[in-house]
């Protein structure tokens, strides 16, 4: 990778994009020079403590310093329009979950990456995680047999002053919806990458946990997958205190449990019959993959904290740089993301409905 350090600017100086110009503070081959904040004393603030100039819009930063590339970390409902004028103005562009809150933007911000020919990524950093690395290669091994369902669960807290903290929190204009879209956004995107592709879902969803706001902090929804595998996805921000994030996917030759970024059980096929591992059906082959999911210790997570997070962001920010120096390809791309966009927004339109939503490609 080259010696010259990719120059960003970071749109958004509240608490993920702090947590991106921490990021960009550690990893190897990043340098941060514009923070930009509508709120001036919040992007000085970013720009004091992990270095770069100060601005209260793209525009004018574009004006006055040179640099590479712009993460999005703005509201949900701006993220498309700040990376199309990112990419219009020949930026690379990392884009924080969700791409967008509506399909027709990701499609227009699409076309402004094809015009541009720069790097784009969406942030799904536990895609990256070492322990959905060793489930997604048993999968791809076949070693988990045939996929027969799959859960996705957020079960999370946030406050009420959570909600209370920004006009824009909790409103369809700018969040583009609650639990799902913001906090389950991520363990979703783990099942659909893990499961393939969905054609039909069912949902319910209510507010039944806070006041003031527009979007649900509670939901349910079953999937139908285009193998013929069924799921189920469970996203909430009123479980108190705030429980975990937990992936299951099972086949017919094997199961895999994340909780909380951690593989907590994984039984995969090895060509051994179920007498010859000694535990029947039941038999957790964890120690056989420890070594490549290594444990971090306890500690307050997501599931109740909105600024606690994982080091996986390093890991996706990594993938960036290699692709921006051509040495890998983009991991998480516009695709994936529209994907898990487009099954939050079904789910929606079947809570308002009552009614299952097909899914198109």
């Amino acid at each position: 990778m080259s010696t010259t350090p990719v120059k960003f600017a970071i749109v958004g100086a509240g608490v993920i994009g702090r947590w991106h110009g921490l990021v960009m503070s550690e990893i190897d081959g990043a340098a941060l020079v514009a923070v930009i904040d509508t709120v001036p004393e919040r992007a000085s603030a970013l720009a004091k403590a992990r270095g770069g100039s100060a601005f209260t819009s793209l525009a004018e930063a574009l004006e006055h310093v040179e640099f590479d590339a712009v993460a999005v970390c703005v509201p949900s409902g701006i993220h498309g329009e700040i990376a199309i004028e990112a990419l219009d103005a020949g930026k690379h562009v990392v884009v924080e979950k969700p791409v967008d809150i509506d399909l027709a933007k990701v499609d227009q911000l699409a076309d402004a990456h094809r015009r541009a020919g720069t790097v784009l990524t969406v942030i799904s950093q536990h895609r990256f995680d070492p322990s959905t690395e060793v489930v997604f290669k048993a999968i791809a091994d076949g070693r988990l047999g045939r996929l027969t369902s799959g859960i996705a669960s957020c079960a999370w807290w946030r406050s009420q002053d959570y909600y209370d903290s920004g006009d824009w929190r909790g409103t369809w204009e700018l969040d583009g919806g609650g639990a799902l879209m913001n906090q389950s956004v991520h363990t979703i995107d783990l099942l659909l990458a893990a499961m393939g592709r969905p054609v039909e879902v069912f949902a319910y969803g209510d507010t039944l946990a806070h006041s003031g706001i527009e979007v649900e902090d509670t939901a349910v929804a079953v999937v139908k997958f285009e193998s013929g595998a069924l799921g189920v996805i469970h996203g909430t921000t009123a479980a108190y205190p705030g429980l975990s994030a937990r992936l299951q996917v099972h086949g017919d030759k094997g199961s895999a449990v994340i909780d909380d970024d951690q593989l907590v059980y994984i039984h995969a096929h090895d060509g051994r019959s179920l007498s010859d591992l000694g535990g029947g059906a039941g038999t957790n082959q964890l120690e056989e993959f420890q070594h490549a999911v290594p444990r971090r210790g306890a500690g307050v997570t997501g599931s109740r904290d909105p600024g606690a997070l994982s080091d996986a962001h390093h890991y996706q920010y990594a993938n960036f740089l290699a692709a921006v120096a051509g040495i890998e390809k983009v991991r998480v791309g516009l695709a994936e993301s529209r994907a898990a966009l487009a099954v939050i927004l079904a789910i929606y339109e079947s809570t308002r409905t009552g009614q299952p939503v097909s899914l198109h490609s």
